[in-house]
Parts: structure tokens; sequence; C-alpha cells
């Protein structure tokens, strides 16, 4: 580090262990939103090397930095910054892949078993009092038993939830635009002639133009009546009404959400659903995971600053690790 400390921007809110992390050895600026103006005086602006972002930094606030150097992004995802445009002005975007990979696969499976076997609802009938009162919970009408499950993207966290799916001797395949050569999975070329062979279809894609809605009422009708539709990627690949017709109507037979099209949100269309299983994006959510988080994206700006060079670029960035 230089030793007069470099100014780091975080707009909103962002993990507290960044916040005490960030406080020992920069110079923290901090503006309570993420929308409108940005806020700050012309010296402050000039002084802002780095930013520490969780959630979105607008294309706009990108040009009134003139000094920016790095954004340092808490999250695998980083569709809330424009990295493409960022790099047409060397700014370098890091984000925290690995750290998280093992807790989502597993909220993954957590959250299939869930929406297969209806075990929330099990739970609240034993809290409730029906078990005694009422008699047993109804028998779940899905198995997890023989389902093929298809994969819509094989990352990272692809690889890791398909490992774990081996452990419970189901049938893997797999959607992406290109074919990995290091897995026995099969490939499909198109997403829906994949809804069409398996009847469980786990979302895992990063929010983008290509992934925008992209399970639509097509794809669903595809998976079928017993379909079992999971999504952990991004909210914003689901065109959520056609989902909420297929649960109602049964063109799929149930479905398991950790992420929405808005968040936050209630999710009032599907609450009085009792074949969707629902969580508030909480797949990386746990202290360890995101405590893990928090120290790469301040890993990444300390090593920068002292070495010009980060752990963890994104793919557009204009510098490697």
């Amino acid at each position: 580090m230089t030793d007069k400390p470099v100014t780091v921007l975080i707009p909103g809110r962002i993990h507290p262990r960044v916040l005490e992390r960030l406080g020992k050895d920069f110079d923290v600026v901090s503006v309570p939103t993420q929308g409108g103006e940005l806020g700050l005086d012309e010296a402050t602006r000039n002084k802002v090397r780095a930013v520490a972002l969780f959630g979105t930094l607008q294309k706009p606030w990108m040009d009134l930095l003139p000094n920016l150097e790095i954004v340092s992004n808490f999250g695998v995802g980083y569709d809330g910054v424009d990295a493409a445009y960022a790099a047409t002005k060397n700014i370098i975007v890091t984000h925290t892949p690995d750290v998280l990979n093992d807790e989502v696969a597993d909220t993954t499976i957590g959250l299939l078993l869930n929406t297969v076997r209806r075990l929330p609802p099990a739970e609240d009938w034993l809290r409730s009092g029906r078990w005694k009162s009422d008699g047993p919970f109804a028998l779940s009408p899905l198995s997890l038993k023989g389902r093929h499950v298809g994969l819509l993207g094989l990352g990272r966290i692809g690889l890791e939830i398909a490992q774990r799916l081996e452990a419970f001797k189901l049938k893997i395949s797999y959607h992406t635009r290109t074919p990995r050569t290091d897995v026995s999975y099969t490939h499909f070329a198109s997403l829906k002639e994949m809804a069409e062979a398996v009847d469980t279809l786990i979302c895992i894609v990063p929010g983008t133009a290509a992934t925008h809605k992209i399970i639509n009422a097509d794809i669903l009708s595809a998976l079928g009546p017993n379909g079992v539709f999971i999504n952990v990627g991004r909210g914003s690949s689901v065109d959520e009404e056609a989902l909420e017709a297929a649960l109602r109507n049964g063109t799929i037979a149930a479905a398991g959400l950790d992420v929405f099209y808005e968040e936050p949100t209630t999710a009032s269309n599907f609450l009085d659903l009792d074949n969707a299983s629902l969580l508030p994006h909480v797949a990386s959510a746990s202290v360890p995971t995101r405590n893990a988080m928090a120290d790469l994206v301040v890993d990444n700006l300390i090593r920068w600053f002292d070495e010009k060079k980060v752990y963890t670029p994104v793919p557009e960035t204009p510098v490697k690790g």
C-alpha cells in the first residue's frame, strides 16, 4: 500500500467485514444509495481510486470518477457492473468466485429436496400440532429417486451441483453454449431439447442479455407435468408470469426458487402455491462463506494497490491475476 491511504467508495450497503477491514488500510467514502445522483463533490470524486460493491454501479458514475482503477464486486455474479464498459476505461473488475461454490451447491440440493419432498410444509405440520390433531402429513406426490436432471450452466457451481447429484444416483445432462471435454454428462445443444429430455431443470446461469427470461412458457411446457424447476442463478432468467401459470395449471409439477426477477420481493404470486418452495436469496448466506467473500473483496483491492495484480478478475477485465 502507498503511504497515503487510497480512497475507496462504497455505494449503498456492503458486508460489515468489508467495512471493518477497509477501515484499517483505506480511506473509506460511502454514499447511501446506488441510484440517482452520486452526491460527491468534485474533490472527493477525484480522490476515489476504487469501489467496493454489493449490487449495482451505474455506468455514469464510472464517468464521474476520473481516477477509478478497480471495482471489487461482492458476489460471483457481477451483472450490476458493465464490465465491458469498465474495460474500455481500463478499470479492473473483480468478483468472488470459488469461495461460495460449496455453499451454493449444498443449498441447491437442499432446495431440490424441499421442493420434491415438501419438507418445509411437513415441518410446519408438526410445529403447528397438526400431526397429533389431524394425523400424518400427506405423502409427497414426487420423489427424487430416478430423476433425470438437466443443468442450465455448468461452470464452477454447476460442476459442484452435478457432483452432489451423482451421489443421489441421478442421471445428469447439461446445456451450455460449448460442450465441456472434462465431464461425461450428456450435452444438449439447445435448452429446449434438454427440457424435453429431462424431468428436473436446475438454472445456474448469470444474469445477462442472453439469459434474460430464457426460462419461458415454451421451456416449461417442454419440461412437462412431472417436471421440477429449480433456480439458484438469477431471477432475471425466468419469465415469472409463465412460471406462475405453469405451476397453477399443472404444466410442471413444482418449482424451488432462491432468486426472483425483482429483489427483495414478497413473492406474493407464489405464496399460495403448495408446489412452490421459496427462499429469500440465501444460497451463499452462511457466516463462514460470506466472510470469505468479504475477505476476497478486500484482498483484491490490497493486491491491486500493492502489486497491480488481482486474484479474481472477471473475464472482461483488461488485467489478469
